[in-house]
C-alpha cells in the first residue's frame, strides 16, 4: 500500500480538528489582506478626496483606523493562538499514535530481523523520521491549503480593482508549476538517500558507543575514527548533493517570485501616468503582490519540506510494513498453564531457503518435570533448537508439541508465558534492580520480588548495595558483575514461575564461585519444571535426567551421564577433554 495512504489512516481520526484548524486559519490569513484595501481607501478616499476638509479627513482616518486596530488587536490574537495550538496538537497526536504503533510493531518482529538490522537505524526511523512526518500534517494538510486559499482571496480582491493588472500579476504562475514538476521529483529521491545515510551514521554510532570497552581495550581509536569518517563522509556527500539541488530549486523559484512584482510595478506605473489607474489602486496592488507571492514562496518552501517529509514517511512505513516471521493463526489456541511435556517430531530447520539445514531430523520426547541437557561442539545447533521452543523461529518441517498441541497452532504470547529463559548474556534495563526483577511479573508485590531474589541467591548482594532494590543498574546492567546479572535474571524467572525453563550457557562466562552460586539457584528453580540446559561445561549438567549430544544439527547420543560415559562415544570424548583441561 502507498505510504501516503497508510499515513492518512493515522490522520483520519483527527480530520474534523484539521478542518477547524483550516477554517480558523482562513480568518487568520484573511485579516491581513485588509491592509492593502485600507491603504487604497486612505489614499484615494481620504488623502486625495478634494471635497473633504482636513478635519473631516482626520475624523474619517481615525474612525477607519480605530476599527482596524480593534480587528488586529482584539480579534486576531485569539484566532492566531487557536490556529497554532490546534495545528501542533493534531501533529503531535498523530506522531504519538504512529510511534505507539511502531513500538507495538517492532516488538512482534522476529529475532532474524534484529540480527540483520542495526538498532540505531530502527531508532532513527522511530524518532527522527516520524518527527519529520509532522511537516506533512502541519504543512501539507493545513498550511498549503491556507496559502492557496489566501492566494485565491487576494486574486479575487485584485480582480475587483483591475482585471488587466491582475492578469499581469499572475502571468508567471505557470512557470511555478513547471519548476515544481522539474525539481521536486529528484529532490524527493535525494532527500531519501540523505535520510538513509544519516540513519547509517546513527546506527554505526549507536553500535560503537555500546562497544566502547572493546575499542579501548584493543586501542582501536584511530581505526574507529577512520570507520566513522567513512560513514560521516558518505552522509556529507549525500547532504551536499541534496543541498545543491535544493539551492538550484530556490534560485529558480525565487527568481520567478521576484520578477512578478517588477512586471506589476511597470504596468501599474504606466497606467497611473496614463490616467487609467488611481494611485491608491497601484499602491494596493503592490501590497497584494506581497500577499500573493509570500504564500506562493511558502508553497515553494513547503514543496521542499514536504519532499523531505514524504521521504521520511516512506522510511517509516517501510519499517511498519516489515513482515512478521511468526504469525498466529486466526483460530490460534490461547494456552493456560501447561504441564510441560514437549515432543519434537522430525524437526528440520534452516534460517533461509537457500541455506543448508541447521537442524536435521530431530526427534525428542520430554516428560513433565524432566531436565534435558544439550551438549556438543559450538555451531552444532543447540541454541537454535531451544529457540524453536518459544517460537522465536518456526520449524521448517516437522513439529514441536507442548502438552500434545503443535506450538504453531497456539497463541505465541500465551506459549511464551509458560517459558522462562536465562541466557549467557541477559539484558538488564537501565532502571532499578526491583524493576528488572519485575520483568518476570510486572504486578508483583515488593514481598514477592524479595522472595524471588532470595530464591535466586541474589538478596544478600542486593541489600549490600547503596540503594538496595532501588539501585540503578546502568545500561545493560553495566554496574553489576556477570554473576550478579545472572542472579537477577534467575530471580525474574522465579517471579514468573513458568512450567518450562531454558538455560542457554547461563554459567559459561562466570568464575567458579559465581558458577556454584548460580548453579545452586538454577537447580532450585528447575525443581518440578521441564528444563532444557545448553551447557559448555559438562561438569555442570551431570545431574540431568538425560543428556542429548547434538553434532552438525543431528542428535548423536541420548542418555544419562553414567550411560553415556559407559557408551564411550562423543560425550565421553568431550568429557575426557574437559576433565584433562581442568587438571
Amino acid at each position: 500500500m502507498n505510504a501516503i495512504k497508510q499515513y492518512l489512516k493515522f490522520v483520519k481520526p483527527y480530520k474534523w480538528k484539521i478542518l477547524w484548524t483550516v477554517i480558523i486559519g482562513i480568518f487568520k490569513f484573511a485579516i491581513p489582506l485588509l491592509i492593502p484595501l485600507i491603504l487604497k481607501y486612505v489614499i484615494d478616499n481620504i488623502i486625495n478626496a478634494g471635497h473633504l476638509s482636513d478635519s473631516s479627513k482626520i475624523n474619517q482616518l481615525f474612525l477607519l483606523m480605530g476599527i482596524a486596530f480593534f480587528v488586529f488587536l482584539i480579534l486576531r490574537p485569539p484566532i492566531e493562538y487557536f490556529r497554532q495550538y490546534l495545528a501542533q496538537w493534531v501533529g503531535n497526536k498523530i506522531l504519538y499514535d504512529i510511534r505507539d504503533r511502531l513500538f507495538e510493531h517492532i516488538q512482534k518482529l522476529s529475532l532474524k530481523f534484529y540480527s540483520t538490522t542495526k538498532t540505531g537505524e530502527i531508532i532513527s526511523r522511530i524518532i527522527h523520521d516520524v518527527e519529520q512526518t509532522k511537516i506533512f500534517v502541519v504543512t501539507g494538510l493545513m498550511n498549503v491549503w491556507l496559502d492557496m486559499i489566501t492566494i485565491l482571496i487576494a486574486i479575487g480582491i485584485m480582480l475587483t480593482m483591475d482585471v488587466s493588472l491582475t492578469i499581469v500579476a499572475i502571468i508567471l504562475f505557470p512557470l511555478f508549476g513547471f519548476s515544481i514538476k522539474y525539481f521536486y521529483g529528484r529532490l524527493r529521491r535525494l532527500t531519501r538517500e540523505r535520510s538513509q545515510a544519516l540513519a547509517e551514521v546513527q546506527g554505526h554510532l549507536h553500535e560503537r558507543v555500546q562497544g566502547m570497552p572493546v575499542t579501548r581495550s584493543f586501542a582501536l581509536e584511530d581505526y574507529e575514527q577512520e570507520q566513522f569518517g567513512i560513514r560521516n563522509e558518505n552522509f556529507l556527500t549525500k547532504a551536499l548533493k541534496h543541498t545543491s539541488w535544493n539551492a538550484k530549486t530556490f534560485a529558480a523559484t525565487n527568481t520567478i517570485t521576484d520578477l512578478a512584482p517588477l512586471l506589476v510595478i511597470t504596468f501599474a506605473g504606466y497606467q497611473v501616468i496614463s490616467g487609467n489607474l488611481t494611485m491608491g489602486t497601484m499602491v494596493a496592488f503592490v501590497g497584494y503582490m506581497e500577499r500573493v507571492y509570500s504564500p506562493l514562496r511558502r508553497l515553494i518552501n513547503s514543496s521542499t519540506t514536504l519532499t523531505q517529509s514524504i521521504a521520511s514517511i516512506d522510511r517509516v512505513f517501510e519499517l511498519m510494513n516489515e513482515k512478521y516471521d511468526i504469525v498466529d493463526k486466526e483460530n490460534a489456541i490461547k494456552l493456560g498453564r501447561v504441564d510441560g511435556t514437549i515432543d519434537m517430531e522430525n524437526v528440520l530447520f534452516q534460517y533461509d531457503e537457500e541455506e543448508a539445514y541447521v537442524l536435521k531430523n530431530i526427534n525428542l520426547s520430554v516428560e513433565k518435570g524432566e531436565t534435558i541437557a544439550l551438549v556438543g561442539m559450538s555451531g552444532g545447533g543447540k541454541s537454535t533448537l531451544i529457540s524453536l521452543i518459544p517460537r522465536f523461529y518456526d520449524v521448517t518441517d516437522g513439529s514441536i508439541k507442548v502438552d500434545g498441541m503443535d506450538i504453531r497452532d497456539v497463541n505465541a504470547r500465551s506459549l511464551r508465558n509458560n517459558i522462562g529463559m536465562v541466557l549467557q548474556d541477559n539484558t538488564l534495563f537501565s532502571e532499578s534492580i526491583a524493576v528488572n526483577i519485575r520483568m518476570g511479573n510486572p504486578n508483583a508485590t515488593d514481598e514477592e520480588v524479595i522472595a524471588a531474589a532470595k530464591a535466586a541467591n541474589a538478596h544478600d548482594f542486593i541489600i549490600s548495595l547503596p540503594y538496595g532494590y532501588d539501585t540503578q543498574v546502568g545500561e545493560r546492567g553495566v554496574k553489576l558483575s556477570g554473576g550478579q546479572k545472572q542472579r537477577i535474571a534467575i530471580a525474574r524467572v522465579f517471579l514468573k514461575n513458568p512450567p518450562i525453563l531454558i538455560f542457554d550457557e547461563a554459567t559459561s562466562a562466570l568464575d567458579l564461585e559465581s558458577e556454584h552460586t548460580i548453579q545452586e539457584a538454577m537447580e532450585k528453580l528447575a525443581s518440578d519444571r521441564t528444563t532444557f540446559i545448553v551447557a559448555h561445561r559438562l561438569a555442570t549438567i551431570t545431574h540431568a535426567d538425560r543428556i542429548v549430544v547434538i553434532e552438525h544439527g543431528e542428535i548423536q547420543e541420548i542418555g544419562s551421564h553414567d550411560e553415556l560415559m559407559r557408551l564411550k562415544g562423543s560425550y565421553y570424548e568431550l568429557y575426557q577433554v574437559q576433565d584433562l583441561d581442568a587438571i
